[in-house]
């Protein structure tokens, strides 16, 4: 090989080294504490970050994903195994690779895009001799009075202030408003809102609210790092980063359920969730198939023609929430005047029906937006399609328990037959038959006079109002001896003296010896009970706790009070609380029954507030 040869592939092979990305040629980045006139241009291709202090966020030029060529000015945090982007320019108008970031004469920050304009948002200016561009310790990007703060994207961070901000999902389909609503923006329709705006998280996990409101995280009082982000899928979460997992893991989401998020699925599609909510499906109800795919929408099989030739398939779970625009609700008597209503509507494409006695009726009008498929609706959505659809619902809920079963078949011997034994055998069970009933009626006899007997001698002695599970009665022999000769006297009540003894078992007792029963019957009881439990009683500790100190955390179990968050466990909690105090109260005749705590636990009875549950006739505060 000549030396000519030689030079010239040493020469292609110089071009080919400086024409690979900076990332290639060099792995670690230069580093900058901060970005002044001196340092212009910034070129996206060089290989160089701006740090904070403590080296947690870094800012500089970040490739978009999918996308050769192009770049955002973006913020990120630094030190993580995950370095997740707090900040950028508009990923909607990026830069190319020629496009530099650099400080005019004038003092001006700017960076140009494709088409030459100045795509750094708002205006950016300082004095060019001693203005630089610096990120701080929390993350803001600060160039002289201009600051990231104030622009937020997607993100906000820990001491950022929220207040009159809005941030935007990264595709642009979200956004929260005001700090209080989530809202899809090409419907301006909102789907969640705080009641009280967004101020500030802080570094421990609490997010103070107006007007002194507040909520934490799952995680609240760890040492890590956090973010609020509003995702592509419409949520609004709290992400913090653990350590032990190297992973952001969500600790707090506006929406509990997915698919309650408007814009999940398309039009007339139903969105249905997995059991943890993290992740959905659309699907096409009966009598519709996929536009494209069930994300972007169904669309009718056989169109409605005819108003009149039209049926309704039930959906149970299944409910579009349309808004008020779409969304007709009348007060139905019952079900046959809901179905009427909305057949007589040639633009009703359906309505929601809910059991429960109250006549909720809603028609949905012109357009099926925003379904969802959820345990906890308990409304049924009844589909009006046309009369020839041979679709069936697959939407059955508790209304069809039966056929949503396994289907078990039994299979019965044939009946024997017939042979002389037969008429033996009839007249064995009926002579077992008869001496059963007679010995059952004449024990019912025996046990009948026998509860006329008692049921007198409790009157004579007013012993009727002791409740079920009442103190157990003791003979006056059994209680001097317990008592050694009502020898050890230690209290005088209003009804007479008290003496200490000792049950057989053990148990020390309060025995008091009456003497002038003038009063009424209850506070004969009350005088006389045991002094069962008058200094501590658990349900009304836990009456007290929650209904008057409001502090629901000091009744919860140790072992699942870390993962308790007021916002989101604070309905479920307060519902299980009331029905045990509704079924701890002491007279028999005002408890639910256990169909009725079945209801109030799942939340579909309203629960009205208990009396504080007593110690049977000791009374209430």
């Amino acid at each position: 090989m000549s030396t000519t040869t030689i030079r010239l592939l040493s020469f292609l092979f110089s071009i080919l080294l400086s024409n690979l990305p900076p990332s290639s040629a060099q792995q670690q980045p230069l580093t900058l504490s901060s970005f002044n006139i001196s340092n212009s241009p910034w070129l996206p291709t060089e290989n160089q970050i701006l740090l904070s202090p403590k080296s947690v966020f870094a800012a500089g030029f970040k490739a978009i994903p999918n996308s050769q060529n192009h770049y955002t000015f973006s913020v990120w945090y630094h030190n993580l195994s995950i370095n997740e982007i707090v900040w950028s320019t508009n990923e909607s108008t990026p830069v190319n690779a020629s496009a530099p970031l650099f400080i005019t004469a004038s003092g001006n920050l700017t960076l140009n895009d494709i088409s030459g304009h100045n795509v750094w948002p708002s205006s950016a200016s300082g004095n060019p001799n001693s203005t630089s561009l610096s990120i701080n310790y929390d993350g803001n990007l600060i160039f002289s009075t201009w600051q990231s703060f104030n622009f937020p994207t997607d993100t906000i961070l820990p001491t950022q202030n929220i207040s009159g901000t809005q941030i935007i999902s990264k595709n642009g389909k979200y956004s929260f408003s005001n700090s209080t609503s989530l809202v899809l923006i090409n419907s301006t329709e909102s789907y969640w809102a705080a009641g009280k705006a967004f101020q500030q998280l802080d570094e421990n996990g609490k997010m103070a609210q107006d007007s002194g409101g507040a909520f934490i995280t799952s995680d609240f009082g760890a040492t890590r790092y956090r973010r609020l982000k509003l995702d592509n899928d419409g949520n609004l979460k709290i992400y913090s980063f653990d350590t032990d997992l190297g992973e952001w893991i969500i600790v707090w989401k506006a929406v509990e359920e997915s698919c309650k998020i408007y814009g999940t699925c398309g039009p007339n599609a139903i969105c249905i969730s997995d059991g943890s909510n993290s992740s959905t499906s659309c699907v096409c109800p009966p009598g519709f198939s996929p536009n494209g795919n069930a994300t972007e929408g169904c669309e009718i099989k056989i169109p409605i023609k005819n108003p009149e030739n039209t049926k309704f398939l039930q959906l149970d779970y299944v409910n579009y929430t349309s808004g008020p625009s779409l969304t007709k609700l009348i007060n139905a008597n019952n079900f046959t005047f809901c179905q009427a209503s909305c057949k007589k509507e040639a633009n009703c494409l359906g309505f929601g029906f809910k059991y429960d006695g109250k006549g909720y009726c809603a028609l949905q009008l012109e357009r099926l937006v925003y379904g969802y498929w959820s345990p906890g609706t308990e409304a049924a959505m009844f589909l009006r399609v046309d009369s020839s659809e041979k679709d069936q619902s697959k939407f059955s809920g508790m209304t069809n328990l039966l056929e949503t079963t396994c289907p078990v078949k039994i299979s019965l011997p044939l009946p024997p037959e017939e042979s002389n034994t037969t008429t033996r055998n009839i007249v064995i069970v009926c002579t077992l038959f008869a001496a059963e009933l007679i010995s059952g009626v004449i024990f019912f006899w025996g046990f009948l006079k026998r509860y006329i007997k008692y049921r007198e001698m409790a009157q004579t002695l007013s012993l009727e109002l002791l409740p079920a599970g009442g103190p157990k009665r003791f003979t006056y022999a059994e209680l001097k001896t317990a008592t050694g000769d009502f020898s050890n006297l230690i209290g005088r009540g209003g009804f007479g003296d008290v003496y200490k003894g000792e049950l057989t078992d053990h148990r020390v007792v309060a025995v008091k010896v009456l003497k002038h029963v003038t009063g009424g019957d209850a506070e004969f009881w009350a005088e006389g009970s045991v002094r069962e439990s008058e200094d501590w009683y658990f349900p009304r500790w836990a009456f007290d706790k929650v209904f008057k100190e409001f502090k629901v955390e000091d009744i919860l179990d140790s072992r699942i009070k870390h993962s308790y968050d007021s916002r989101a466990h604070f309905n479920s909690v307060d519902r299980m609380v009331k029905t045990a105090m509704w079924c701890l109260q002491d007279q028999p005749e005002i408890r639910p029954s256990m169909g009725k705590v079945a209801k109030m636990l799942e939340g579909t009875v309203e629960i009205t507030e208990p009396k504080k549950p007593t110690i049977y006739f000791l009374g209430a505060e």
